[in-house]
């Protein structure tokens, strides 16, 4: 950061870990993360709230007033919301790339796919990096520097790697990533070795790498920075607050997310929650995840039981970035869909392609992952449970350009050819674009211009 300082007092208050188990409250997190007692994942709470109620309206005027500041701190659009994170005795220390801020977009001709009248996306793939996991990111690696530690380290699908290892660089510390091998796309690999990071390709998928991981941080001082950290969740929580600063604190109906390691869907309902207890909004939206049928394990276990055990899957998706079959966050997850009436749905590899060219359609191009949220709304609409002329927003996690790979291959025709859904992959024809090969030649280029004017007019 420069030089600068700030003239407001640091205001946020301390925050607690807390074990989401049986509740014990704890000063330090060992390092996996988990409960010494239970075994539990750990959450952040701050008990100062209850004493000193934070006002809300004094807030709201703070925050807007610190997006016309110089001041890094302020620039980020995760810690000008830093009365609502743990704070820092030196907000010069924090690690930022100047995350958050990210564009709520109208998504006129979606809406009209999906049979709604208002439809937004907020796009977290317009982050530095290109990924919702810079808002989290920002938070955990400044802790990590904080607490001394000169290796941080996770397993990854592509982008949480990307993220750690630019702001580990950024921060001055070195980075190990441990990703499947031949199960991420180029584009978010070639960030984590761009960024310096030590690269390992392990000859497992996602969920074999975070068992190896979390052997390594056992054995070796390095500092885990997968979403079961709780700071990771914190960060990525204020998009939820931007959302709301967007909407004019006017909640939408529903928020659809994409459901991966689930650590994303879990920090925007705690962030939805807290703002509800906080007196920030009057309610909550209905929070719903949308999963890849091939790599569904919350749509199992709450389809087969109802949230109480885990039905792990054997994940299998082109959406690489949601490829996990034994999500760490599942509980938190489960506790969000229940505190606000949000429901879990799945969706075809075709319906996840056609819905990712839909919002292309609307000039917001975004990864496959991200497009499980329009076409699970779609599936949503036809249920019932998400009504024509209510407010809805998706929830894009990632960037057009980060699996380039999936988008040249859908408009070659080339991405179903000799799978089981080549039939059902005739739907997408009249979405694609292949590049058309010509002569060198004006007429060759004015008559292909006429041809697909008069094809885009009937």
């Amino acid at each position: 950061m420069t030089g600068h300082t700030s003239l407001e007092p640091n205001v946020a208050y301390a925050a607690q870990l807390r074990c989401i188990g049986c509740g014990v409250a704890c000063e330090k997190a060992g390092r996996n993360f988990r409960c010494a007692s239970c075994g539990d994942l750990l959450e952040i709470v701050y008990p100062g709230w209850e004493a000193n109620r934070l006002d809300p309206a004094a807030l709201k005027t703070l925050w807007r007033q610190r997006r016309t500041s110089g001041l890094p701190v302020d620039e980020s659009g995760v810690w000008r919301f830093r009365e609502m994170l743990p704070s820092f005795p030196d907000w010069q220390a924090i690690i930022t790339l100047r995350e958050g801020n990210t564009a709520l977009y109208e998504m006129p001709r979606c809406a009209r796919i999906a049979g709604l009248q208002q439809l937004y996306a907020k796009h977290q793939g317009m982050n530095p990096t290109g990924s919702f996991k810079d808002t989290g990111m920002t938070v955990a690696a400044s802790v990590a520097r904080r607490e001394g530690f000169r290796w941080v380290a996770c397993a990854s699908t592509g982008n949480t790697s990307a993220s750690m290892a630019a702001y580990a660089a950024r921060g001055g510390m070195r980075s190990l990533v441990l990703i499947p091998e031949g199960k991420v796309s180029w584009g978010k690999l070639s960030q984590a070795l761009e960024y310096g990071a030590v690269t390992c390709q392990l000859k497992t998928d996602f969920d074999g790498c975070m068992r190896v991981l979390n052997e390594v941080v056992q054995r070796m001082p390095v500092y885990l920075l997968n979403s079961v950290n709780p700071y990771r969740l914190e960060g990525q929580k204020t998009a939820a607050i931007e959302l709301m600063e967007q909407l004019d604190w006017q909640p939408p109906d529903h928020v659809i997310v994409p459901g991966g390691n689930l650590g994303n869907s879990s920090a925007l309902g705690k962030a939805f929650m807290e703002m509800k207890q906080l007196g920030f909004i009057s309610r909550v939206p209905k929070l719903s995840i949308i999963q890849a049928a091939g790599a569904n394990p919350l749509v199992r276990t709450m389809r087969e039981n109802g949230g109480k055990q885990l039905i792990a899957v054997k994940a299998e998706t082109a959406a690489s970035a949601i490829r996990i079959g034994n999500p760490a966050s599942w509980k938190k997850a489960v506790r969000v869909l229940q505190a606000t009436g949000g429901t879990v749905e799945q969706v075809s590899e075709v319906e996840i392609a056609l819905a990712k060219a839909e919002i292309g359609a609307d000039g917001i191009g975004c990864e496959p992952a991200s497009a499980v949220t329009l076409a699970g709304l779609k599936k949503l609409v036809k249920q019932g449970f998400v009504k024509p002329g209510e407010c809805v927003v998706l929830i894009l996690t990632g960037h057009l350009l980060k699996d380039p790979e999936f988008t040249l291959k859908f408009h070659r025709g080339e991405m179903f050819t000799g799978a089981d859904s080549e039939k059902e992959a005739d739907i997408l024809r009249p979405q694609q674009r292949a590049p058309i090969v010509l002569d060198a030649s004006v007429d060759a280029v004015i008559q292909t211009l006429r041809a697909a004017d008069h094809r885009l007019e009937t």
